[in-house]
């Protein structure tokens, strides 16, 4: 097969010729991209064992708190009169384990002086904070006063946490 070499050039230009030139496009978009985020919190509480008591000595212990939040979540720890019938958030009273009519009464405070009472009743005795980039820790500061005659017995209590936010 012959091809001439002036059909190769009557080609070339035909197809270098200005319009006939093949030229790339784009098109394009944008989408637009949400999200929500809500505040939500979690909580996490440690036991509180005041260990052996003697009428003699009052007893002392402590409770972490540990509060997540969503970053800027304002809110309030609220602890509750526990579980013993007649017990209140300004005296709360363990029940005795095998002696079940036996109280021990004990007192829950937002200070290391333990004199501001811990309750449940937004911005009266409740703790106020605001929740930053990482879990805030709350102490719990607990006293069993002294003097108190009770059978001897294991006493304990249940309280209830709430986050309010």
């Amino acid at each position: 097969m012959r091809i001439s070499f002036g059909l190769l050039i009557g080609a070339a230009i035909a197809v270098l010729a200005p319009g006939s030139i093949v030229q790339a496009a784009t098109a394009t978009t944008s989408f637009l991209v949400t999200a929500t985020v809500l505040k939500f919190c979690t909580v996490v509480a440690t036991p509180m064992a005041f260990g052996d008591y003697t009428s003699s000595t009052a007893a002392l212990s402590t409770s972490t708190i540990t509060v997540t939040c969503t970053n800027g979540t304002p809110y309030d720890i609220g602890l509750d009169a526990g579980g013993a019938a007649g017990a209140t958030v300004t005296t709360r009273q363990m029940s005795g384990t095998t002696v079940t009519t036996a109280r021990l009464d004990y007192f829950l405070y937002s200070d290391s002086g333990r004199t501001v009472n811990w309750g449940d009743t937004v911005g009266t005795d409740t703790v106020h904070l605001t929740a930053g980039a990482v879990p805030i820790i709350s102490t719990v500061y607990g006293r069993v006063p002294a003097g108190q005659f009770v059978a001897p017995d294991a006493y304990l209590d249940t309280i209830n946490v709430t986050v309010t936010y």
